[in-house]
């Protein structure tokens, strides 16, 4: 079976390198007994790869049993995957089944494997070494011969560093990796999957098909797609639906789409606020704001102890009078001179801090992140507005909260 056989079988629509060379994988690996473990975002369609790998391999006529692990609650998931007995806890009225047992010499798809508790981690970990587990209420040990594929859309190194999944059962699992491409990096693949999916809810709904114009196009496929496949569909859904125009432009499609405008499309590398500084004189400005506000806090803190009055410091007048000397700006470390800054009314030697005070840091990274996450809990997480108020580009706050691991 070569790759195209298996794209035509499953309805799988796309061209895209990455995309091929999963399902190439999936055809190669599905005759042997290895476990495989496939990663992506939500939406990228990994389901497909367990349904290929069952159909091509030596279990294609016994069960094939799809279980999704983050929608069963964590108090009965070790029921649904192992079973009952009877009376083992209210409720439990008859012996029960679970989904190993189930799909006994098949294959069972466990999607979402990085929401398993640990305690049911450990139970699959040993049903994958030797094949036994017990059911819940019972001692007595069963067998299953089944293959396993399971699939996440976290990070499960990750995970493991925070002790969330246990690194055990992660390799035993990822004996063979499938990464299946987020939607954003298919390119053609976007538009073929429209006119598939708008073809489809054509036929379903008996009207006439969306076309989409050449500009129209160029949006599609610049979108950021963060659900992927599956919010693409769901939008070309309504899209049949509701457009009583039959012919799309990207003004109307644009309608369609949240957020077209903070999903993190190519921007101009110059593009920023006209009454703003740079992005990193605003930022190296505020670092020095800060640190003048410390030292002097340091001063104020030394006088209370000596006994001295403290009302007469002052605070440096950095807005009007913020100058620079020869200092070289580098985004990539901190190596800030502050003796080449000049506030008036304010020297460095002006305020020595107490030897038995903490150095506060001059990190840049940590003040740029701590910049940010203030700018974005003052605008309650909309970015748009919280890259304006730090002068900088939509673009260049997105790639920040990525590179910081902000929420």
């Amino acid at each position: 079976m070569d790759i195209q056989s298996a794209k035509q079988r499953f309805g799988i629509i796309g061209n895209n390198e990455q995309l091929n060379r999963a399902i190439d994988t999936a055809i190669r690996v599905a005759p042997t007994a290895l476990s495989v473990l496939i990663t992506g975002e939500s939406g990228v369609g990994k389901e497909n790869i367990p349904q290929i790998i069952h159909a091509f391999g030596q279990n294609k006529h016994n069960n094939y049993v799809a279980v999704n692990c983050g929608a069963i609650p964590e108090g009965t998931i070790d029921s649904e995957l192992f079973g009952h007995v009877k009376g083992s806890f209210t409720g439990a009225h008859a012996e029960r089944k679970g989904y190993f047992e189930e799909a006994h010499g098949g294959t069972i798809f466990l999607d979402e494997i990085g929401e398993l508790p640990k305690a049911t981690q450990a139970k699959l970990l040993r049903i994958l070494e030797s094949g036994e587990f017990i059911k819940v209420g019972s001692s007595k040990v069963l067998k299953t011969e089944v293959r396993i594929v399971a699939a996440t859309n976290i990070n499960i190194e990750e995970a493991i560093k925070k002790g969330r999944f246990r690194e055990d059962l992660y390799y035993r699992l990822n004996t063979v990796p499938i990464t299946m491409p987020p939607l954003r990096d298919r390119g053609q693949d976007i538009n073929l999957l429209f006119r598939k999916f708008s073809t489809d809810f054509a036929e379903k709904y008996r009207m006439p098909v969306i076309r989409l114009n050449e500009d129209a196009k160029q949006v599609l496929s610049k979108y950021y797609w963060p659900g992927n496949v599956r919010q693409l569909k769901n939008i070309t859904e309504q899209i049949s639906i509701l457009e009583q125009n039959r012919n799309l432009d990207a003004e109307l499609l644009l309608r369609y789409l949240p957020n077209y405008s903070e999903n993190h499309l190519p921007v101009l590398f110059n593009q920023e606020p006209s009454d703003s500084l740079p992005n990193r004189e605003v930022l190296v400005k505020a670092l020095f704001d800060m640190r003048a506000e410390i030292e002097m806090l340091k001063s104020a803190v030394k006088s209370m102890a000596q006994g001295n009055s403290v009302t007469n410091l002052e605070t440096p007048k950095t807005e009007e009078n913020f100058t620079e000397t020869g200092r070289e700006l580098t985004l990539g470390n901190s190596n800030f001179p502050t003796t080449q800054m000049q506030y008036p009314g304010y020297q460095s030697n002006q305020f020595q801090p107490h030897e038995e005070v903490e150095e506060e840091s001059l990190s840049l990274e940590e003040k740029e992140k701590e910049l940010i996450k203030k700018a974005l809990e003052k605008h309650r997480g909309k970015r748009k507005y919280a890259a304006q108020d730090l002068g900088i580009s939509e673009r260049t706050l997105y790639r920040k909260i990525k590179e910081y691991e902000l929420s």
